[in-house]
């Protein structure tokens, strides 16, 4: 066959084809036109406003109709998808809750943690601390363990928790090192933190135990989830529900469309069609059947509900529109414009940080919710904000006392080489120039002054935490007591001063020549306060410090304290002024009236000592001064007396002297050479090495500056130990630089401070030789050895 007849063929095919659908097409138009014709001839007997009313009711319900469908439709649309949006709300909702109560675990955990600590593993920790004033309801289940593993205390406030299933569960729990889990006890399920309980003995930082604090899910948790979630709230295990928000029987209905597969994303309640949005909460490698989830439950029929609300309103709106259309277009976008003008107005006042903008909120429509709960949260950012700056501020102010405080040590450190050699060379001067001698009284302002300028550094040290410490169990009273009459040798006869003392106080640990200083420093403060005179309080109790006042008076931290206050009805200060009260040379007086270090070695002695201070003052209220020092179960340590040295004439024994300051050196070994002993000096690490490896067992004693070049003081000590092992070692220095590497020679060393006087230098001499250490006012009653602390 020809191509010319195929395609002929295949065109009167196609024409058959499409011969149909013409003519239904032709028919379709004829009948639209005859329809038409039939609407003109019933409609021309008609008035013209008649016609006009009745094409706008026509008008209008098709356009109703229309819109009833598509505004049906699109609500459907956005019905469901808000109802998978709010089921994934409630979900967040739910991890905020559980990660809220998790960090409150985590808290009661470490506390549980280390009251087990310091009770050495006790079993009774966890009754106790079950029934302890800061366990709060949240807290239900409480659990310890050995280093095994095995549970030797368990209390279950909200139930009965079987020890076995316990036991299984801490197992799990350790076997996949989890610090957070949720554990079911067969009748009520628990949210749990586990934290290990470390040893602090020494370098042996082994595991004593574990221990678990739980919280557990009741009906409270779960209809406060539904009430914040509108939502029904149910967890599962495996096919069975543990607690939920509906009734008994809704729960059975629920559990038999479960089973063992995954929860179903619809499911069917007593007639009630829910959507289901689920979240797993156990470990993907929970067994089967045990793995335990959180299900909400979205209620399709408020949905319907309310499209069916929607469309009684709509046709509503067709009746209205026909009669009052304008009038009603009027108050419609007055009623509902104006307050989401007013909350579009608050949203960008927000944005430019304006959180005054005025909020309208009327009634208790939608937009009126989404108003108010605007207005909340940005009352909380404004808070946040405040919060912030707050903690921004103290940052800085923290920042700066520390910078201060290095500057300080520095200058101090130096200042008190500088001190040494002068003082040296004043006693020199003094023992060779006779009293009649017109440069004798010269030499001894010398002396005067350089011990005026020593008193200055010690403050300095003290405020940037440097200082040689000597901490004793001290009762506070006692001290107090103690400086009662030196207290009022301070203070004007215009002022009455009354100390009232805790009964039953607790120790405190500090070093009592600093507490002593702390005392006079703000009794001093207070007697210029009130230049015309006044009342002066000092008190002393022991106080409990909870979550609430430790964050009034940040950064103090929860605990047991024994708090000293210091009150006293002067001038008070002003908010400038109590932002600079602790920093060295600061102060109100007039020129050449203060030193600027009262306060500024207050804060060093406080923060030394591991306390807080706390200012609480206005202009013309007078101040309170609060200290809270950490409270000590330890009893007061023994002070022993030390008995009296006698100077030597002449000595024998050789003395190594390793110090980088060329005048400290050379008044030292001139102090050493005049007492008769056998003096080796040495610039540095290196070269006191050398010489203490030719000197051979002639060697007694190595008098060191913490901090040399090449080699530092203990590092040297250590080495020239291991050379010559009964050569006495004396660390001399402003303060203790090095902080791990001497801290243990320090402590098994002697001590001489600086600036030293050639007396002072010849006792510690004397002392190590006759004793093997350094004598210190403050002893250990353990082992009767000075107690020094590196920091």
């Amino acid at each position: 066959m020809r191509p010319a007849q195929t395609a002929e063929k295949l065109r009167l095919r196609a024409a058959s084809l499409f011969r149909p659908s013409a003519q239904l097409t032709h028919l379709a138009a004829h009948g639209l036109t005859s329809a038409r014709d039939r609407i003109y001839n019933f409609a021309s007997g008609f008035r013209l406003r008649t016609k006009f009313l009745l094409s706008l009711i026509v008008v209008t319900s098709g356009l109703t109709c229309a819109t009833l469908y598509v505004v049906g439709r699109e609500a459907k649309i956005q019905v469901n998808r808000q109802i998978q949006e709010e089921s994934a709300s409630a979900i967040l909702t739910f991890q905020v809750m559980q990660h809220q109560t998790e960090i409150a675990l985590e808290h009661k955990a470490d506390l549980l943690a280390t009251l087990a600590l310091m009770r050495d593993d006790d079993p009774t920790t966890i009754q106790d601390a079950s029934e302890d004033p800061w366990q709060s309801e949240d807290c239900n289940l409480f659990l310890l363990a050995n280093p095994q593993g095995k549970v030797i205390a368990l209390r279950s406030t909200a139930g009965d928790f079987p020890a076995a299933t316990a036991q299984r569960l801490l197992e799990r729990s350790l076997t996949r090192r989890t610090t957070a889990a949720w554990w079911y006890s067969g009748t009520a399920l628990y949210q749990v933190v586990l934290r290990p309980v470390d040893g602090m003995n020494g370098a042996s930082n082994a595991r004593i135990g574990t221990v678990v604090v739980g919280h557990e899910i009741d009906s409270g948790t779960v209809n406060e989830l539904h009430r914040i979630s509108s939502s029904q709230v149910v967890f599962v295990r495996g096919g069975d529900v543990i607690v939920s928000t509906l009734s008994p029987f809704d729960e059975r209905d629920l559990a038999q469309q479960l089973g063992s597969s995954a929860p179903p994303q619809q499911v069917r309640i007593a007639n009630h069609r829910y959507f289901a949005a689920s979240l797993d909460l156990s470990p993907a490698s929970a067994p089967s059947g045990a793995t335990i989830s959180l299900m909400v439950l979205k209620s399709y029929d408020e949905g319907v509900a309310f499209l069916d609300r929607l469309n009684r309103l709509l046709l509503g709106l067709l009746v209205i529109a026909v009669l009052a259309g304008a009038a009603l277009v009027f108050v419609i976008s007055d009623t509902f414009m104006r307050p989401l003008a007013s909350l579009v107005g608050g949203v960008r006042a927000l944005e430019q940080g304006n959180f005054q903008y005025p909020l309208g909120a009327h009634g208790n429509d939608e937009v009126a919710q989404v108003t108010r709960a605007f207005d909340r949260m940005r009352q909380t950012l404004l808070r946040n904000q405040t919060q912030r700056e707050e903690l921004e501020q103290q940052l800085r102010q923290s920042q700066r006392m520390e910078a201060m405080g290095r500057l300080a040590g520095g200058v101090a450190h130096d200042f008190n080489n500088l001190l040494t050699v002068i003082k040296g060379h004043s006693d020199i001067l003094l023992e060779k120039i006779g009293p009649d001698d017109p440069l004798h009284s010269s030499s001894q302002q010398i002396a005067r002054t350089a011990d005026r300028a020593a008193s200055l550094t010690r403050q300095l040290l003290i405020f940037s935490r440097k200082q040689v410490l000597r901490p004793n169990i001290l009762d506070l009273n006692a001290v107090i007591a103690d400086m009662d009459k030196l207290l009022r040798r301070l203070i004007r006869e215009d002022i009455e001063m009354t100390f009232r003392p805790g009964s039953g106080l607790a120790r405190i640990k500090a070093d009592p020549s600093q507490i002593e200083q702390m005392v006079m420093n703000l009794v001093v403060n207070a007697r210029d306060a009130m230049p015309e005179g006044g009342k002066l309080l000092l008190e002393t109790f022991n106080i409990t410090v909870g979550e609430e006042l430790a964050r009034c008076r940040a950064p103090l931290e929860p605990g047991s304290y024994v708090l000293f206050t210091v009150s006293d009805t002067g001038c008070g200060i002003s908010v400038e002024t109590k932002a600079h009260i602790f920093e060295p040379f600061f102060t109100t007086k007039d020129e050449g009236q203060g030193t600027g270090l009262g306060l500024a070695t207050v804060y060093g002695v406080v923060k030394q000592s591991n306390g807080f201070i706390w200012v609480d003052s206005e202009p013309g209220n007078g101040a309170r001064f609060e200290i809270y020092f950490p409270a000590s179960a330890a009893a007061p340590d023994v002070v022993c007396t030390e008995h009296k040295t006698t100077p030597a004439c002449m000595q024998s024994e050789s003395i190594l002297i390793a110090e980088d300051e060329d005048g400290v050196r050379e008044v030292t070994a001139e102090f050493l050479a005049a007492a008769g002993y056998r003096v080796f000096t040495a610039r540095d690490g290196n070269e006191a090495l050398e010489i203490a490896t030719k000197a051979g067992k002639s060697l007694n004693i190595l008098l060191t500056d913490m901090v040399l070049p090449q080699i530092h003081g203990p590092e040297l000590a250590q080495r020239i130990l291991a050379i010559h092992p009964n050569v006495k070692i004396i660390y001399a220095s402003g303060y203790l630089e090095c902080q791990k590497d001497g801290a243990q020679m320090v402590n098994s060393a002697a001590f001489l401070p600086k600036p030293f006087t050639r007396a002072d230098l010849l006792k510690t001499i004397e002392s190590v030789l006759r004793d093997g250490s350094a004598k210190s006012p403050a002893k250990n009653p353990a082992n009767g050895r000075a107690v020094v602390t590196v920091l």
